[in-house]
Parts: C-alpha cells; sequence; structure tokens
C-alpha cells in the first residue's frame, strides 16, 4: 500500500504524517500494516495506547487483567470516571475506537503468565512494556528475545523514568535487560507505585516515548533506543543517556545464553 493505495479519508487522517519525508505513504502503509502488542492499560499504556491508534497503527494488542479503580485516572487518561469497575482492555478498547475506528483492537483480559506468553507475543510485530512488576518484565525480556520481537520498554516511579529498546538477538551491540539488570529484585525490594507514589503526567512523558519508539522501530529510521538506557528526572527536568553493553555471561542473550 502506498499513498495512492489509501482512502481519501486515511489521506486526510494521516496528512502530518505523510508530508514527513521520514515516513511518507509507504512509512503510513507500514504503521497501517503492524501489529504492536501492549503490556498494560495503566499509567504507561494509557497514552502509549492512544497514540499508537492516533497514528494509525493497524492492529493492536492489549494485554491487562485489572479492572478500573478511581486512583487510576489520576494518570490513566484513557479510563474515565464512568468506566469505574469496568475491565481496563474493555475500557481501552472503546477510546481507541474513539480515536481511530480503523484500527483493529485485541483485548486480552489475562495476565501475562510463562504459559501464555509466546501464544500472546507471537502474533505481532512488535512489543511494548508498560507492565508494573518486575516478574512480567523479565518474562516479555526473554520471550521477547526468542521469538525475535522488538520490546520497548518503559519503567516509572515517583519523579523518575526510564526507557529502553532490547533487540538483542541483532548481535554484540544490542543488549537485552538482563544485560543491564542481571537478576530481577524482590517485589518488596522496590516501592510499587501505590506505596512510594507516581506524579500523573510522568506516565505521558514516558507513554509518549514510548509510542515514538515504537513507531521509529516500525519505520526504520533514526537512531534506535537499543544499547541505550534513557532517564528521566521530572523534578530536575533533566535527561540522561547512559551505554549499556551486552554481558556474555547474560543468561537470556549471553554466549551462555539462550539462543533465538
Amino acid at each position: 500500500m502506498t499513498a495512492l493505495d489509501m482512502t481519501e479519508m486515511q489521506i486526510r487522517r494521516y496528512a502530518r504524517h505523510i508530508v514527513l519525508a521520514e515516513i511518507g505513504g509507504v512509512g503510513q502503509s507500514r504503521l497501517i500494516a503492524a501489529k504492536v502488542l501492549v503490556l498494560g492499560a495503566g499509567g504507561l499504556g494509557a497514552p502509549l495506547l492512544q497514540y499508537l491508534a492516533a497514528a494509525g497503527i493497524g492492529t493492536l494488542g492489549v494485554v491487562d487483567d485489572d479492572t478500573v479503580d478511581l486512583s487510576n485516572l489520576q494518570r490513566q487518561i484513557i479510563h474515565r470516571t464512568a468506566d469505574i469497575g469496568m475491565p481496563k482492555v474493555v475500557s481501552a478498547e472503546r477510546a481507541l475506537a474513539d480515536i481511530n475506528p480503523e484500527v483493529t483492537v485485541h483485548a486480552h483480559k489475562e495476565r501475562l503468565t510463562v504459559t501464555n506468553a509466546e501464544r500472546l507475543i507471537a502474533g505481532y510485530d512488535i512489543v511494548a512494556d508498560g507492565s508494573d512488576n518486575f516478574a512480567t518484565r523479565y518474562l516479555l525480556n526473554d520471550v521477547c528475545f526468542r521469538l525475535r520481537k522488538p520490546l520497548v520498554a518503559a519503567a516509572i516511579l515517583r519523579f523518575d523514568g526510564q526507557i529502553s529498546t532490547y533487540k538483542a538477538w541483532q548481535g554484540p551491540a544490542h543488549p537485552c535487560l538482563r544485560c543491564i539488570f542481571p537478576v530481577a529484585p524482590s517485589e518488596d525490594a522496590v516501592p510499587s507505585c501505590a506505596q512510594a507514589g507516581v506524579l500523573g503526567a510522568l506516565a505521558g512523558t514516558l507513554g509518549a516515548l514510548q509510542a515514538t519508539e515504537v513507531v521509529k522501530e516500525i519505520l526504520g529510521v533514526g537512531r534506535s533506543l537499543s544499547g541505550r538506557l534513557l532517564t528521566y528526572d521530572a523534578l530536575d527536568g533533566s535527561f540522561e543517556e547512559l551505554a549499556v553493553e551486552k554481558r556474555p555471561d547474560c543468561p537470556t542473550c549471553g554466549d551462555r545464553g539462550g539462543h533465538p
């Protein structure tokens, strides 16, 4: 598909993308054909999903087993007060249909586990992690490596956020999550957002960054965050970039680890 193959409505909807030399009609067609799986319809997933839908990602999968709570609304802007008590994937699906009815949304009301991870991830081109627990993050890292799926992962707490892209099967310049953080801390070692708090707008900042990196990976434009960890301090208003390297002893992608 090119701009010539798009409908008049699509050309009008995506006009500001199409005029970008880095995207154009061919790039927009890639976005329309893409399938992206988003883990979590919460603080990060809310802006991430909305921007991906607006960008014209043709198929969006949403994995979340939670329901909307009043305390979510301070940052999870995809949900409304009227959605309290509703499954988050259902609320998100409704919101995305309002933004862009051309997008196909698959609502997976389940928690990612060892038994269902490969089934869920296999059907998508790229994965974006907006989960809120270490077990899910590390499981995603390992399965995405095995299935050769790019993983754009972000995390937030209090006034701080971080984001990176992982595609370790592409070689020495591309570490995975375990190369940076070899062992997941225990769940009680790091406070949750419920315990320590989180600035609502921070979720928007990191979620929007995730959407940008997902689009870049689909289009193959710009400089990937693979091999770099970008951190953001909202109180200081500053970003810091850390170069990260593949570890030969990484249990997932190292010399003695798994092989995709």
